[in-house]
């Protein structure tokens, strides 16, 4: 029994316990049987640590980079679906963590710039997938598209252990690391002058994003990844005068899509992965437009101050 099963039983009575509170006819059986309640609490620890990291990310300018290892990750899926692995996720690990490595020597060592490895990786590994799929004679099945879209409701005990355990440790390593990462983001030459290993820390933060990622495959799907790990933190980064603020608030902001993802897609019968993106991207908007007329109406009373004062 892992960290996963083992936290699920400590929270399932108080999700019993919640189920009375919660609104709609479907939604209240994520808290009340074990298999939704299992769901629940994988996307709950996946939307905490992808909007912690995804500030990162947004600091490091490397949004892209969790799209691009999400559908590398989907070439390991693949290979595990058809060697019939307990646990695809493991195989998508190894082939994410691998990629992430690689792209991040491509880069570093100048030999390809920008965001050019990414693509590449991005599309030879999804393409790779595809085709052993249809090679081993396996196809695209329901598990297959579960892996493509996201589907919570297939997260078996061994996927909740594992999206735990990493994503724990993920969570413990951002914080732990914080000041370093941000020393090395906004200013590496001085890092480096100051003795900060900044290759190394750079590598390391590769591999937790490409761990993270494999985590998220299973909530929202290696296709709408990024919804979950760029668009909290984006959206926090809209009104956020901090850098801490915005973590606080990419966290909440992720949690509040997968909550109302999971509302809406229940009721309404929908994908989960999908209606988890839609809900962040339409958070960004009103936020967006809030900040926008905000900013508008400051502007206009800032230059009617100015003209009252002339005159």
């Amino acid at each position: 029994m892992g960290i996963g099963v083992t936290l699920l039983e400590f929270l399932s009575p108080i999700m019993q316990e919640a189920s009375h509170l919660m609104p709609g006819e479907v939604f209240p059986e994520f808290f009340r049987l074990e298999m939704f309640q299992r769901s629940l609490l994988a996307a709950v620890i996946v939307s905490i640590v992808a909007g912690y990291l995804g500030s990162f990310l947004l600091v490091r300018n490397l949004a892209l980079i969790g799209d691009g290892l999400a559908h590398v990750s989907f070439g390991g899926v693949a290979v595990g679906i058809v060697l019939g692995a307990t646990s695809p996720l493991h195989y998508a690990l190894v082939a994410s963590v691998t990629s992430a490595i690689m792209i991040y020597e491509l880069q570093s060592r100048n030999i390809l710039a920008g965001d050019a490895s990414i693509a590449i990786f991005l599309t030879g590994m999804l393409a790779f997938g595809l085709v052993y799929l249809r090679y081993s004679g396996v196809g695209i099945t329901v598990e297959v598209e579960s892996y493509l879209w996201g589907d919570l409701l297939l997260t078996s005990s061994n996927d909740l252990d594992t999206i735990a355990f990493f994503c724990i440790g993920s969570y413990l390593f951002l914080t732990f690391m914080q000041p370093v990462l941000l020393a090395t983001a906004v200013d590496p030459l001085s890092s480096h002058v100051q003795g900060i290993p900044v290759r190394q820390v750079g590598l390391l933060f590769s591999v937790i994003t490409a761990t993270v990622v494999v985590t998220m495959v299973q909530v929202v799907g290696t296709l709408l990844v990024t919804a979950l790990l760029v668009t909290p933190a984006a959206t926090a980064q809209l009104f956020s005068r901090s850098f801490r603020a915005c973590l606080f608030w990419s966290q909440v902001f992720g949690l509040v899509s997968v909550f109302l993802g999971l509302y809406f897609s229940a009721e309404l019968n929908t994908g989960s992965g999908a209606m988890i993106a839609l809900v962040a991207a339409i958070l960004f908007a009103i936020i967006g437009g809030i900040v926008a007329l905000k900013s508008s109406i400051s502007q206009i009373s800032r230059v009617w101050s100015i003209q009252a004062g002339e005159i």
